[in-house]
């Protein structure tokens, strides 16, 4: 579990010559305040929570599996050049300064339009229409990992606005219009949407 408050940013090191098209063995350089982990944590990259396999001083390495790979459209090519948002897993006594964030990535969503002002952004997203219900003003969402606050819904679009922290320490300052971005909508939104639907006659 996560709060989609991103630590830092990181880059690929190497993909790793035995990566197939249906699994990706990928190295990520290590950033120095990843000082406390160990074999098996659940790492957040770009929003997706993965399985640290192995580290060293360096480097940490995770593997894409084939569900992951078709949820994220993500390629050998993308994983080579790719800026990741990074955020290890809570701590049971640590605030919550974001929501909670499994790290199960629901679907790619497309950066629609972007909107830049002084040190602040405004990023439309569109959206499947199957998932409307889950999305309303003032809710959460979590793009590439980023907890963040919903300012605006229309029918196949929402609006997040960035702050100057969110464009520094994370990777949606890099965003272009139509680039694949990971969504996660809100778990309590989708416990509730479901808690109604099946109450329904």
């Amino acid at each position: 579990m996560f709060s989609g408050i991103i630590e830092c940013t990181s880059s690929t090191v190497e993909v790793l010559p035995e990566s197939t098209q249906d699994l990706i063995r990928f190295l990520v350089s290590r950033p120095q305040s990843f000082n406390d982990v160990k074999v098996g944590d659940s790492i957040a990259l770009n929003g997706v929570c993965l399985t640290l396999e192995k580290f060293d001083d360096k480097t940490l390495q995770f593997a894409l599996g084939k569900e992951t790979l078709q949820i994220t459209g993500w390629t050998k090519a993308f994983v080579e050049k790719a800026l990741w948002n990074m955020e290890r897993s809570l701590r049971l006594q640590d605030r919550i300064h974001g929501h909670l964030v499994t790290g199960h990535v629901d679907f790619r969503g497309e950066v629609a339009a972007i909107r830049t002002e002084k040190e602040l952004s405004e990023i439309w997203v569109r959206f499947p229409a199957a998932y409307r219900e889950y999305f309303w003003k003032k809710g959460s969402v979590t793009l590439n990992g980023v907890s963040l606050t919903l300012n605006e819904v229309k029918n196949d679009h929402f609006r997040v606005n960035l702050i100057p922290e969110t464009l520094r320490v994370t990777n949606l300052g890099d965003l272009k219009p139509q680039q694949a971005l990971n969504v996660e909508v809100d778990s309590f939104a989708r416990g509730m949407i479901h808690y109604f639907k099946e109450r329904q006659p």
